[in-house]
C-alpha cells in the first residue's frame, strides 16, 4: 500500500542540456580571464600594487598575468564540469556546488598569504581571487539552472 503523502515512485529528474551548459561555461571562462587581466592591470596601474610579479617586469609582468588569466578560465571550465557531474549524480546538486565553490574561493583567498609578497600585494590578490570566485560561482550556477529543463512525467499506468 502506498502512502497518500508520498508518491509511489521518485519524481523524474530534470533533463540537462549539456550543450547549453558548456557554452555558458566557455563564456564564463572568457569572463573570468578578462576579470583576471583587468584586476592585474587595475592593481598595478591604480594602486601601484605588485600583483603576481614585481613592477619592474612591465605592465603585463612576466608570463604570470597570462597564466593567471588562463588559470581563471580553467577554473571556470572545471566548475562547469563539476556542476554537470553533480547534476547527474547527486541530490541537491546546486547546494553541493555552492559549498565547493565557497570553499575553493576561501582557499584561493588564503593562498597569497603563504607567499613572501608584501602585505598590500597579498591582500589585493586575495580580493581579486574573491571576485573571481564569486563571478565563476554565480555565472556557472546561473548557466546550470538555465540548462535544466523539467522532465516530462511518464503517463500514469492505465487501470
Amino acid at each position: 500500500m502506498t502512502s497518500p503523502y508520498r508518491p509511489a515512485v521518485n519524481p523524474p529528474r530534470p533533463v540537462l542540456n549539456a550543450g547549453r551548459l558548456w557554452a555558458g561555461g566557455a563564456a564564463t571562462a572568457v569572463v573570468a580571464g578578462l576579470i583576471a587581466i583587468a584586476g592585474v592591470l587595475f592593481g598595478r596601474g591604480i594602486f601601484d600594487v605588485e600583483v603576481l610579479a614585481p613592477k619592474g617586469e612591465g605592465v603585463w609582468g612576466d608570463a604570470s598575468t597570462g597564466w593567471y588569466a588562463l588559470g581563471a578560465g580553467a577554473a571556470a571550465l572545471l566548475a562547469t564540469g563539476l556542476v554537470q557531474l553533480l547534476i547527474l549524480t547527486t541530490p541537491r546538486p546546486m547546494r553541493f556546488f555552492g559549498w565547493v565553490i565557497a570553499l575553493a574561493t576561501a582557499v584561493a583567498m588564503l593562498a597569497p598569504f603563504v607567499t613572501d609578497g608584501d602585505r598590500g600585494s597579498r591582500f589585493y590578490t586575495a580580493g581579486l581571487n574573491l571576485v573571481l570566485g564569486v563571478a565563476i560561482g554565480t555565472l556557472v550556477a546561473g548557466v546550470a539552472k538555465s540548462a535544466l529543463r523539467p522532465a516530462i512525467p511518464a503517463p500514469a499506468p492505465y487501470r
